[in-house]
């Protein structure tokens, strides 16, 4: 049956295990592509252009702003990342579903354009203790950027309620099926299911000739 892709939309605060979750999304759901952002952030070692970010220069960046071409664009930490629009409408024209790894100012931009095709998840840590611990194991920031991130925990936490769903992920297996659920749920929404009328019409044919 002919199905309209869906825009999953991941956010939480920086150590909450969003990461983890959308790769392991993205291994067991073949179905469900990961939008690579635009970034003006430096590419790192190991990060491959077109499919960790694309990587551009302000100038680049803010014409792409300007001219409608970013489904969502933020600054954070000086660095700024949006959403390409193209690719993302590609998707869903051809049923496929698409995910996304944004905060929640980007959320809220996707949702205003483009609120019939989201569904957002908001990922919890289960403490503020466990959410230092995880920054801290990592070993990839120092001690003022850990400062900085736990500091900006408190106000992207105090968005919650702005998502469709809010999961706590404690133990990332169980976390991982609700959003599982959740996003096999979603695909099967009668909005999303544009071949449905005619489905069901067929079916009714054959029960009116019996």
């Amino acid at each position: 049956m002919q199905r309209r892709g869906l825009m999953l939309v991941l956010s939480s605060p920086s150590g909450a295990g969003k990461t983890t979750i959308s790769r392991r999304l993205l291994d067991e759901e073949p179905e469900l592509d990961m939008s690579v952002s635009v970034t003006t952030r430096p590419q790192r070692k190991g990060e491959v252009e077109g499919v960790d970010y694309f990587f551009v220069d302000r100038q680049r960046f803010d014409a792409m702003a300007s001219q409608g071409e970013l489904l969502e664009h933020a600054t954070v930490f000086e660095n700024s990342y949006g959403t390409p629009t193209g690719p993302v409408e590609a998707a869903l024209a051809a049923g496929r579903d698409v995910l996304f790894d944004v905060d929640w100012q980007g959320a809220q931009q996707m949702r205003t354009r483009r609120r019939a095709d989201i569904v957002s998840v908001f990922i919890l840590p289960p403490s503020t203790a466990e959410l230092e611990r995880r920054l801290r194991t990592r070993g990839r920031d120092p001690d003022d950027v850990i400062a900085k991130r736990m500091d900006k925990a408190a106000n992207e936490i105090s968005h919650y309620a702005e998502y469709d769903y809010v999961v706590i992920n404690d133990e990332v297996d169980r976390c991982l099926a609700e959003v599982r659920a959740i996003l096999h749920a979603e695909r099967v929404k009668t909005e999303r299911l544009p071949g449905l009328a005619d489905f069901v019409g067929r079916l009714t044919e054959v029960y009116q000739a019996s």
